[in-house]
């Protein structure tokens, strides 16, 4: 009875492990989509003169473009999962495209190589911030809170910059954007290993597509928010 009783209570802890290791390989699986379907998008954009034109050298449309990606990601953020599983996946591809569209104006600004070298540094420092959030004990709730009362200061300053068109405050706002992005990066990753601890792996099939859609778009963001701030200290202009 003591060996039977001993087994579960190790059995549990594995179990739950075992859980949440497939629940974030699940997440990490649909943000490298949406990361890859971003990165076909941009380099088909930016070697098109007709699709450059259209998308980027028109304000009305790349405005358009902005707002509907904004829109589409309060959205799924808000409503992922209460929609169909079908749905939340074709509203996040639909984003990672449109991501893609508004940022292949970053192939036209900076140099190939420059591009690829800090893809590959913002890659290095996100993976060694997700390892952190999978294997520290430590809580990181506190941190997630402050990073993103962060966030919102840097969404209003780059707002205001838009306006006051100040290179010293792009450069703060950039600096801030590394730190803040990589901190949540260790909080997003530590949240998802938490809920697929907590058993959403046995909730059903709808359930694990809309929490690993969460997942992806909210790692996704970081990863894309951290690249486009590490650009702008690390890239060349064409």
């Amino acid at each position: 009875m003591y060996n039977n009783g001993y087994e579960r209570t190790v059995a549990v802890p594995e179990a739950r492990s075992q859980a949440s290791t497939i629940f974030l390989a699940k997440v990490f699986n649909w943000m490298a989509i949406g990361l890859g379907l971003t990165g076909v998008m941009a380099f088909l954009v930016a070697n098109s003169a007709t699709a450059m034109q259209i998308f980027i050298m028109n304000p009305l449309m790349r405005w358009g473009l902005i707002i509907a990606e904004l829109g589409l990601v309060f959205y799924l953020s808000a409503r992922v999962m209460r929609l169909s599983p079908q749905a939340a996946t074709a509203l996040f591809v639909i984003y990672s495209a449109l991501n893609g569209i508004t940022l292949s104006v970053i192939l036209q600004v900076y140099t190939a190589t420059s591009v690829a070298g800090t893809f590959f540094i913002t890659a290095g420092m996100f993976g060694a911030m997700a390892i952190y959030g999978m294997v520290t004990k430590k809580d990181l709730s506190s941190l997630g809170s402050f990073m993103f009362m962060g966030l919102i200061g840097i969404v209003i300053a780059s707002v205001v910059n838009i306006f006051m068109q100040s290179s010293m405050m792009a450069w703060v706002i950039s600096g801030l954007g590394v730190i803040i992005f990589t901190g949540l990066t260790a909080y997003d990753v530590q949240k998802i290993t938490q809920i697929g601890a907590a058993g959403i792996m046995s909730e059903g099939e709808a359930a694990i597509r809309r929490g690993a859609i969460m997942g992806a778009l909210a790692l996704y963001l970081d990863f894309i928010n951290l690249f486009l701030s590490l650009l702008h200290f690390m890239g060349n202009r064409e």
